[in-house]
């Protein structure tokens, strides 16, 4: 499949269940493999994933509910703890910093460019697991979830929370999207 047709066939699954359609060392290779050949600027790896899977699955959502206090539907909740697990993305200050002290005319854009970075880690992940059937959808609980997730995993202080990603079985497909006219969002010049 080229990645044309693997980015069109990624979707935002909401409706999924813990039956993966593969191994969970799968899984785990393809975050591994795909952390790993996603390019950043200056060659920084700020980059940083964590998999939750199993009773962690379960415990983080159940503690992100939490977090709320009610504010956000039972419902929602559940339908992200429903999946096999959560990557959770984030990337590491402490580097920022560092290329920023190192690169002082550059200190600026380190943090744009860590951002970038972790986009494409996202949609690089994201339309891999699709790949493998597996759906996932993307999710943006931080900060609220944030000293929650420091404490559950051990994260190091350093580490900021960029995105949620639950994943797991298809259970449904999403409704077919509009075709949009793409014209006026690319333009072309020669």
């Amino acid at each position: 499949m080229g990645i044309q047709e693997s980015l069109a066939k990624r979707r935002t699954y909401y409706n999924i269940n813990k039956e993966l359609p593969v191994a969970e060392e799968e899984v785990v290779a393809l975050v591994e493999n795909t952390t790993e050949l996603v390019p950043d600027a200056f060659n920084m790896k700020s980059a940083r994933v964590i998999v939750v899977t199993k009773a962690k699955q379960d415990a983080l959502w159940d503690a992100i509910y939490e977090a709320f206090g009610g504010k956000v539907a039972r419902e929602k909740i559940d339908s992200f703890k429903a999946g096999y697990g959560t990557l959770l993305y984030f990337y590491d200050e402490d580097v920022v910093k560092g290329l920023q002290e190192q690169f002082p005319l550059y200190a600026a854009n380190f943090p744009i460019w860590a951002q970038q970075a972790n986009g494409m880690l996202q949609i690089s992940i994201w339309t891999a697991l699709r790949e493998l059937n597996i759906g996932a959808n993307l999710q943006h609980y931080n900060p609220v979830i944030d000293e929650t997730v420091k404490k559950m995993f051990s994260v190091p202080d350093s580490w900021k929370l960029i995105a949620q990603m639950p994943f797991g079985g298809i259970a449904a497909e999403p409704q077919a999207k509009d075709k949009e006219d793409i014209k006026a969002r690319v333009k072309v010049f020669g």
